[in-house]
């Protein structure tokens, strides 16, 4: 059984990598804070309004210092388009004190010291790890991911950490970080929660689904 797994793995890579032979990550930033913050930003929100919201953002804030100058009032009403912003502000806030306090203002680069920060899970910390510092933690697993790896027959768990624990075992870690971006792309392309375009999927072939 988990040679099976693996072999569609295999499949359903090359699939992906002709599908999608470069991909990044779509949330734009330029340095390890704004990418930890953008994606703190993107829980329950789509990247395209995170980036209108960061556009303005990034140009206000630019360390720590600058998330901490202000009120919670002013910071919420910075982020308010991207949703639970009451909750966001207030782990922005406290995770730039942890940053300032413990780190000289920079971003740690362990999963370790990443989830010990406020509103940071293991999905947020792959995140900044893979894309600002090239390094493959472990897989990040978004609705997409999940959803994708659950019909592909990769994975039939529900809970995002027992997806990303079949998926490491699956797939070479070099593959980690961009393999999780042509799930998601395909996801957003062909395999979203609300619509499928079967009949135009790269995967149709393979996908048990079709089955």
């Amino acid at each position: 059984m988990v040679d099976e797994v693996k072999k569609r793995g295999r499949e359903v890579l090359k699939i992906l990598k002709k599908q999608y032979p470069e991909v990044h990550c779509t949330l734009e930033y330029r340095t390890p804070f704004q990418i930890l913050i953008a994606t703190i930003l993107s829980a329950q929100c789509t990247d395209k309004r995170v980036n209108q919201v960061t556009a303005d953002l990034f140009k206000k804030y630019t360390t720590p210092n600058d998330y901490l100058r202000v009120s919670l009032e002013e910071l919420e009403d910075d982020i308010r388009s991207t949703g639970f912003y009451h909750h966001k502000a207030k782990n922005i806030r406290a995770l730039c004190e942890i940053l300032r306090a413990r780190y000289h203002n920079e971003v740690p680069r362990t999963m370790e010291d990443l989830v010990q920060l406020p509103g940071v899970g293991r999905k947020t910390a792959n995140v900044v790890l893979g894309n600002a510092f090239g390094i493959s933690s472990g897989f990040v697993v978004d609705t997409h991911v999940g959803r994708l790896s659950r019909r592909l027959g990769l994975s039939e768990e529900t809970d995002p950490k027992k997806v990303e624990q079949d998926l490491v075992r699956i797939f070479p870690q070099k593959e980690w970080i961009d393999a999780s971006h042509r799930l998601i792309a395909l996801g957003r392309e062909y395999c979203s929660a609300r619509k499928k375009r079967c009949s135009e999927c790269p995967m149709i072939k393979i996908c048990p689904q079709n089955e």
